[in-house]
């Protein structure tokens, strides 16, 4: 264990900007990766980066200090000022041993993500270490190390509550529209092509969106978002025409104005006196205040759904203790798989270390004796030692693994 080492840069310790600046880019990661390993004289290694953290972790028999991260960060990084190198070589966060294994397993169980609970992380650190892998950056200690990443996080995510309740807008949004009854063949106008919104869409089209028609300042922004939707596209500024009926808007731009204005709503309505939703994701909300209290549509507001939010990642939050524990006693275990791997790897040169024996025995220490001997003894003794050297090669591995089981 003692050689498993991590540097990590996330957004407990750098700027969002800080850590992008770290990402190797896809096409050139496995050469750059390969190099740092052979620089380094690393065992194995590989890489993690998510959009909100890079770390590499890989494994040495050198001391992980700044000295050292700072040396890695110069070799991947030669660009960057000398005020860069040291930011980061100062500001990294390090991990050896036990520590490092712990923080890998916390990680991947999202207690160390911006939103504890989310399953994406786990995913994408199966992927980036697979990647690794398939370069021939890891071998058969990283590979027992993320076997028991793996277990942990899956254990976490099974038997606790800690992913239960959604704390993402979009989740939350489509989970109050279900709220109001509303299918996703609904008819949906949507303002805004923003994060947000591509979000929110994404989510939706999982369900099955069709009917939509998306309203943004700019079009051409729009239009690559209602590509990937199968919806339509238009300004924003023919809103105030829209005659097609709908119901559900959703909105969410930066006006600092109302954009749903009452005359705009009401003739976006034309007439319509069926229920009506609009789900209000931009601050300062995009629809204005005599539209909800004239009008009376089913309003949902960026503030309710973080209200909620907050309120589910709290009980997310109460469930660490038991995630905690869960992380502990995997780590436990790991240690006597660690050990009992170790032995299997070193028992396997006993049965070459047995024929070197038996070869240097038979043609250099007793040569001169087995030679005098007749045919017949000659047979006789081969047949001896096969029979001791296929009995020995068994013995040692029997004994080590009688050893640790009763460590």
């Amino acid at each position: 264990m003692k050689a498993l080492k991590v540097i990590a840069y996330t957004f407990k310790n750098c700027t969002l900007d800080e850590v992008g600046s770290l990402v190797l880019e896809k096409e050139t990661r496995p050469t750059r990766l390969k190099s740092l390993k052979e620089k380094f004289n690393f065992d194995e290694l590989f890489y993690i980066a998510t959009c909100n953290r890079v770390e590499f972790v890989f494994t040495t028999d050198k001391e992980l200090d700044s000295a050292l991260t700072k040396k890695i960060i110069k070799f991947l990084f030669p660009e960057f000022t000398a005020e860069q190198h040291d930011y980061y070589s100062v500001n990294a966060a390090m991990y050896s041993n036990v520590s490092a294994l712990d923080h890998l397993m916390r990680i991947s169980c999202s207690l160390e993500s911006l939103v504890v609970g989310e399953k994406e992380i786990l995913a994408q650190i199966r992927e980036m270490y697979e990647e690794c892998r398939d370069w021939g950056l890891t071998g058969d200690f990283m590979r027992l190390t993320m076997n028991s990443v793996v277990k942990a996080s899956k254990e976490v995510y099974t038997n606790t509550k800690i992913s239960d309740k959604p704390v993402s807008v979009a989740s939350l949004a489509c989970r109050m529209l279900r709220n109001h009854n509303i299918g996703f063949d609904a008819k949906f106008l949507i303002i805004g092509a923003g994060e947000t919104i591509q979000l929110l869409t994404k989510y939706l089209q999982k369900h099955d969106l069709k009917d939509c028609v998306i309203f943004n300042r700019t079009l051409s922004k729009a239009q690559v978002l209602a590509d990937e939707i199968g919806a339509k596209a238009l300004p924003l500024e023919e809103l105030k025409n829209y005659r097609g009926g709908f119901d559900v808007i959703l909105t969410c731009t930066g006006a600092t104005e109302p954009v749903i204005t009452k005359e705009i709503y009401e003739g976006l309505l034309n007439g319509s006196t069926d229920k009506k939703v609009i789900v209000d994701l931009a601050l300062p909300n995009d629809t204005a205040a005599e539209v909800v209290e004239q009008f009376s549509p089913a309003f949902i507001s960026v503030e309710q759904i973080q209200e909620i939010a907050n309120r589910n990642l709290e009980e997310r939050k109460g469930e660490l203790v038991y995630a905690e524990a869960i992380i502990e006693e995997n780590i436990r275990e790991f240690i006597p798989i660690l050990k009992q791997r170790r032995v299997e790897l070193a028992m396997r040169q006993v049965p070459e270390k047995i024929k070197e024996i038996k070869a240097k025995a038979v043609d250099t220490v007793f040569a001169d004796e087995i030679n005098a001997l007749d045919e017949n003894s000659r047979e006789v003794l081969e047949k001896v030692l096969n029979y001791v050297e296929k009995k020995y090669i068994s013995v040692p591995m029997v004994m080590a693994k009688e050893i640790l089981m009763q460590q």
